[in-house]
C-alpha cells in the first residue's frame, strides 16, 4: 500500500485552491439516474470515491465522460436508457454513499436491487432510515442475503416523513426519490448541510419543485420527468477546513481560494479562539500563525450543520495536541470517531478517550513516527500532525486519504511542506 511521508518543521506559505465537494459530487452523480438527458457537473473532484460511483453508474448503462472544460474539471453523465437496475456488492461495498442509487433507480424505473453498503468503520451508520423512508413513499422493500430489493410498479407516492433524528444520508436519499413521486412529499427534521442544498438546487435546475431549501422542512411536489442541466459542484468545506487547520498547525501564512468561508464558521470561530489569525477574502480565507507562539486549548462539540462538523473533529484534535492546557472534544455524531487518537499518541500526543469524549493535554513537541490511517478524516489529521512533528512521519493505508482529498501532496508541497508519496506494499506501518 502507498504511504505518505512528511518531514515536519516547515512553515507553509502560498495558496491552496479548494476542489469541488466530494460529499456533494457523489449525490449529484446519483441524480443523473433521474433523467434521460445529459447532466454536466463542473468543478468535479477526481477522487477514488467519484471513480467508484462512476463505475457503478456505468453498470446501469449510464455514459460517464470526464474532460477539462473552460471552468476546469467536469464530467458528463448521460442516462439515455437504464439497462440494469442491479448494484452488486463488489461495487457498492467500496463506498457507502453508493447505496443512494436505490431511490433514483426506483423513481425512474420502478424497481432496483442494491447491495447493502460498506464504507469507513466510524460507527454503525445503518441504512434503516433510508429503507423506512422509501417504504413510506410506497415502495415494496425486501432484504435478503445482503441485498435490498425494491418495487414501485405504479410509481412512488408523496407522503409526510419525519426523521427521528437528523440524517444527512437519509435526507439526500429520500429527496432523490421524492422528486418524481406522485403528489407532495414533506420531509421534516431534515438535515441542512450545504451539500443537501447543493443537491436540491441542482434538482430544481433539472425541473424539480422543492421548497424550504436550507431549512429542516423540505416540501417536494413530484414531477413526471426531469431534464438535463449544467451544475457547478459546491466547494469542499471539509477540504477547506482541513487545510486551514494544516496552515495553523505548521505556522506561516496560507491563502485558501475557490472556497466559501461561511460554510466552516464553526471551525474558524474555534481557531480564532485558539489564537489563529484568520482573514476572510473574496473567495476564501488567509490563515496566519506564528509557530513560536503556543496555541490556546479550546473545547469543541460536534453537531449537525451549522454546528462544528464531525468531519473536522480529527483535524482539530491534531491542532489541539500542541495547545497550551487541556481541551475537551465531545463527539456526538459517530460513536467510533476517535480511532485516530492512539495514532496521534504515537507522535507524542497526550489524549485520553472515554466513550464520546476525548481530553487532549497539549504537549510542547510532537515527534515523527510511523502511523496508520483508520478512516478518511483520520488520515488527514495524521498528515496535519506530521507537518509540525520533529523528524519524519509516515502515514500508512492512505487509500482512505485518496477517497476525499485531491492532489493533497501537490497542494501542500506548493506551500513549502516536505511531503511525498511512497509507493509500496505492506500494512502501512
Amino acid at each position: 500500500m502507498d504511504r505518505i511521508a512528511i518531514v515536519g518543521g516547515a512553515q507553509l506559505k502560498g495558496e491552496i485552491p479548494i476542489s469541488g465537494a466530494k460529499n456533494s459530487a457523489i449525490k449529484l452523480m446519483a441524480a443523473s439516474i433521474l433523467t434521460d438527458e445529459p447532466l454536466r457537473l463542473t468543478n468535479m473532484p477526481r477522487l477514488a470515491d467519484t471513480k467508484f460511483l462512476g463505475r457503478l453508474l456505468e453498470q446501469f448503462g449510464i455514459a460517464v465522460t470526464e474532460s477539462n472544460g473552460p471552468d476546469g474539471q467536469e464530467t458528463l453523465f448521460h442516462a439515455r436508457e437504464i439497462s440494469s437496475t442491479f448494484a452488486p456488492y463488489d461495487l457498492v461495498r467500496q463506498m457507502r454513499a453508493s447505496f443512494n442509487v436505490l431511490g433514483p433507480l426506483l423513481a425512474r424505473t420502478g424497481h432496483a436491487k442494491v447491495s447493502l453498503p460498506g464504507g469507513c468503520t466510524i460507527g454503525a451508520r445503518p441504512v434503516d432510515l433510508h429503507i423506512e423512508a422509501l417504504a413510506k413513499l410506497g415502495a415494496q422493500m425486501e432484504m435478503s442475503e445482503g441485498y435490498v430489493s425494491a418495487l414501485a410498479p405504479n410509481g412512488l407516492q408523496g407522503t409526510e416523513i419525519e426523521f427521528p433524528f437528523v440524517s444527512v444520508g437519509a435526507t439526500e436519499h429520500t429527496l432523490l426519490a421524492a422528486v418524481m413521486a406522485h403528489g407532495t412529499t414533506v420531509l421534516k427534521n431534515a438535515a441542512r448541510e450545504p451539500e443537501i442544498g447543493d443537491l436540491a438546487r441542482c434538482l430544481v435546475s433539472m425541473g424539480a419543485k422543492i421548497e424550504g431549501i436550507d431549512t429542516d422542512t423540505l416540501v417536494i411536489e413530484g414531477v413526471t420527468s426531469l431534464h438535463g442541466t449544467t451544475w457547478s459542484v459546491i466547494p469542499d468545506r471539509i477540504e477547506m477546513g482541513s487545510y486551514a487547520v494544516a496552515a495553523a498547525m505548521a505556522g506561516g501564512e496560507v491563502r485558501i481560494t475557490k472556497a466559501r468561508p461561511e460554510l466552516i464558521q464553526a471551525l474558524t470561530d474555534k481557531m480564532i479562539e485558539a489564537g489563529v489569525d484568520i482573514e476572510p477574502t473574496a473567495d476564501g480565507v488567509i490563515v496566519r500563525r506564528d509557530p513560536t507562539q503556543r496555541l490556546k486549548a479550546v473545547n469543541v462539540t460536534t453537531e449537525v450543520y451549522p454546528g462544528f462538523a464531525t468531519d473536522l473533529q480529527a483535524q482539530f484534535m491534531a491542532l489541539m495536541t500542541l495547545a497550551e492546557g487541556e481541551s475537551v472534544i465531545h463527539e456526538n455524531i459517530f460513536e467510533n470517531r476517535f480511532m485516530h487518537a492512539p495514532e496521534l499518541g504515537r507522535l507524542g500526543a497526550e489524549i485520553h478517550v472515554h466513550a464520546g469524549e476525548a481530553r487532549v493535554v497539549g504537549v510542547e513537541h510532537l515527534k515523527g513516527a510511523p502511523v496508520m490511517a483508520t478512516d478518511l478524516r483520520a488520515s488527514i489529521s495524521l498528515v496535519i500532525a506530521g507537518l509540525a512533528a520533529e523528524g519524519e512521519t509516515t502515514v500508512g493505508r492512505v487509500y482512505h486519504l485518496d477517497r476525499g482529498f485531491e492532489r493533497m501532496e501537490e497542494k501542500l508541497s506548493a506551500c513549502g511542506a516536505r511531503v511525498r508519496r511512497i509507493k509500496g506494499d505492506g500494512d502501512g506501518r
